[in-house]
This record gives structure tokens, C-alpha cells and sequence, in this order.
């Protein structure tokens, strides 16, 4: 097992005469590219999640809860006779009226069984298209914050995986060169002197 002395800091950049033009430009690059990627990953995952939650911040403030009636009969046994629905709920068309007057129908997920005019509360944007339930302060911190990662985490890699290539090209004409200067010197050492 080979011996290996402590760990020093910085090694990349202290002085050696052994260093090469090449081996100072790779830790420099390494550095940089260090910087871009945390850099990036911050700065992208920082603005999705802001653009996210402004987003979502919007939704809640402008779509709004509507009454709709059930314009069919939904397929299942009636929720009324029991008290309670059991069951998953049944797609049913349903028509509500828009802020500005105007009649408007989709379908949406009912109790099984509801009957023609049953009352359901459904959302809609300021057009009075039918939408989804806008998510809470919370879910919708929990969906930037997640989407926020996983941007940030996109955006780093983009810079990571160039200096890696960058880095191996290097890599591949420093053992070009050593291989010319082995060629070079090599035959000397198996001379003998004298």
C-alpha cells in the first residue's frame, strides 16, 4: 500500500517547477467551472421558484369558486338514500354561468348517483373557463420550491458536463505531449556513458 502524506489545500495553485502550462490552466478551469455551475444551479432554481409562486400567488387570486348545476343524471347509486357517498366520484356534465352572464358547460367529477340540478362547486378563471382547484400557500411553496430544485439542478449541469470535456481534451494533450517527450528521451536512457 502506498504512502500518502496530508492532504494539502489548494495544491493546484502553488508554485512547482514541475507544473505545466496545461496543469494551470485545467485548475483554473476547474475553478470556474465550480463558480458557473453553483452559480447557474442558484440563479435558475432561484427564478423558477419565484416565477412558479407568483404564478400559482395568481391562480388563487383570480380563479374563483362557482356554483354549477348537474345537467345529467351521474351514473351509481344515489348519494342521497345513504347520507354518505361510497364509491369514486363519476364524470357528469355540469352548466354554470360566467361573471359576465354567459352560460358555459364542461364535465367534472360528481358523487356517483347525483341527480339533474344537483348543486357542485367548481372553479373557473376570469373568462369562466372551467379550471382546477387553484393549490394552497403551501402546496403551491412545496411545487416552486420542487420545480426550483430541479431547474437549478438542470441549469448546473449544463456547465459541470462542459468543464468535464473541456478537462479530459486537456487531459488527452498532456499524454500527447508526454508521449512526445518520451519519444524524444526515452532512447537516451538506455544509453551507457563510458
Amino acid at each position: 500500500m502506498a504512502f500518502r502524506g496530508p492532504k494539502v489545500w489548494l495544491w493546484r495553485w502553488r508554485r512547482n517547477p514541475l507544473k505545466r502550462r496545461a496543469d494551470a490552466m485545467e485548475s483554473w478551469i476547474l475553478l470556474g467551472a465550480w463558480l458557473v455551475t453553483v452559480l447557474a444551479g442558484v440563479l435558475a432554481g432561484l427564478t423558477a421558484t419565484r416565477s412558479v409562486e407568483h404564478e400559482l400567488a395568481q391562480e388563487r387570486v383570480t380563479w374563483k369558486p362557482v356554483v354549477a348545476l348537474v345537467t345529467q343524471n351521474a351514473p351509481g347509486p344515489s348519494p342521497a338514500g345513504s347520507g354518505t357517498t361510497t364509491g369514486e366520484p363519476v364524470w357528469a356534465k355540469v352548466r354554470w354561468a360566467a361573471v359576465d352572464g354567459s352560460s358555459h358547460t364542461g364535465q367534472i367529477r360528481v358523487p356517483a348517483g347525483s341527480a339533474i340540478g344537483t348543486p357542485v362547486t367548481i372553479w373557473t378563471d376570469p373568462q369562466g373557463h372551467l379550471v382546477t382547484q387553484p393549490a394552497t400557500a403551501s402546496q403551491a411553496q412545496l411545487r416552486a420550491t420542487l420545480i426550483g430544485t430541479l431547474l437549478g439542478a438542470g441549469a448546473a449541469v449544463i456547465p459541470f458536463v462542459g468543464a468535464q470535456a473541456l478537462r479530459g481534451r486537456l487531459e488527452r494533450r498532456r499524454m500527447d505531449q508526454w508521449d512526445e517527450e518520451w519519444a524524444r528521451f526515452g532512447p537516451l536512457w538506455g544509453r551507457k556513458t563510458g
